[in-house]
């Protein structure tokens, strides 16, 4: 049975004015999103600003997930229903991978989401080993393929290939090509029928659904999970009509989401709905006047 199907919130990480982690805020914002119905969550993530967080033991990263874990399996035993985690894991030092994914392991992740090996620039058999070696933690990975922050594309030859690794489970697949999508599903789910297709782009999960995929790690259901994931859910169930509109509902926030870089920009709309968000890290820096404008004239037009 594939648990990971459905939305997905790729999760931001709240901060204080100081710049510190805003805890509290943090797990606001998960109760929020089970209570609104989110099939699963994705901490640790590009979205949450991971790569400038303190992976010391104890510090934000571990107070992170224990908060996550914490909600998570509250939830789960008041519901009795399940909610996957997929944890961050991504590093382009293939050694700092494995010691994610062995945390992921070690916590009870469902999953490990580990990304082509960025600014490296592999080859096609270096990114192939990299995956090898994560795939030996004993951990299910989803493998993370964005080629607009790696620089580095994984070609499907080569998805095949990782795709008949062990504990391989699926795709982030945010290549940006819905040709490349629908071959990946042609030839790798064809293959293994459980291998999950997750679309990165909220904007294309639903023609991605609609040849096949399962589903969405999305931006904007940090702002809008219930919309996001009644979306999913429609277009899941061949209710296209529902689904459509729902996308052109959301079609402007999908948009604006990204108009000066994420998560700067659905940070900024979660203020704007008073959402615990507040800060970026630098290098990240709050977005532009003319992108404020852009992400509020988004929301009043999504009606959020």
């Amino acid at each position: 049975m594939n648990i990971f199907r459905g939305a997905m919130t790729a999760l931001i990480t709240p901060m204080n004015a100081d710049g510190s982690v805003d805890y509290e805020g943090f797990r606001q914002n998960v109760k929020f999103q089970l209570k609104q119905g989110i099939n699963g969550l994705v901490p640790l993530g590009t979205t949450a600003e991971t790569p400038t967080l303190d992976e010391t033991p104890g510090a934000e990263e571990d107070q992170i997930i224990a908060i996550l874990f914490e909600e998570v399996r509250k939830f789960e035993k008041e519901t009795n229903k399940k909610i996957p985690i997929i944890l961050g894991a991504g590093s382009n030092n293939t050694k700092d991978a494995v010691k994610y994914c062995e945390r992921a392991k070690r916590v009870g992740a469902d999953a490990a989401l580990v990304v082509t090996p960025y600014y490296n620039k592999p080859s096609k058999e270096g990114i192939f080993r990299h995956f090898e070696a994560v795939s030996k933690c004993g951990v299910p990975i989803v493998v993370y393929n964005i080629q607009g922050r790696t620089g580095i594309n994984i070609p499907t030859d080569v998805l095949a290939r990782i795709a008949d690794l062990p504990n391989i489970v699926g795709v982030k697949e945010a290549s940006g090509s819905i040709s490349q999508q629908m071959d990946v599903i042609a030839q790798i789910k064809s293959k293994h029928p459980d291998f999950t297709v997750l679309s990165g782009d909220d904007s294309l999960t639903l023609p991605l659904i609609a040849a096949g995929g399962d589903g969405l790690i999305s931006v904007l259901s940090n702002l809008a999970p219930a919309l996001v994931t009644e979306m999913v859910t429609n277009a899941l169930n061949g209710n296209f009509d529902e689904a459509r509109k729902l996308h052109y509902r959301l079609l402007p926030m999908f948009k604006a989401e990204t108009v000066d870089g994420n998560p700067t920009s659905i940070k900024y709309a979660m203020n704007c709905k008073k959402l615990p968000s507040g800060a970026v890290r630098l290098p990240l820096v709050e977005v532009n006047p003319d992108a404020k404008k852009v992400i509020e004239s988004a929301l009043k037009e999504s009606n959020l």
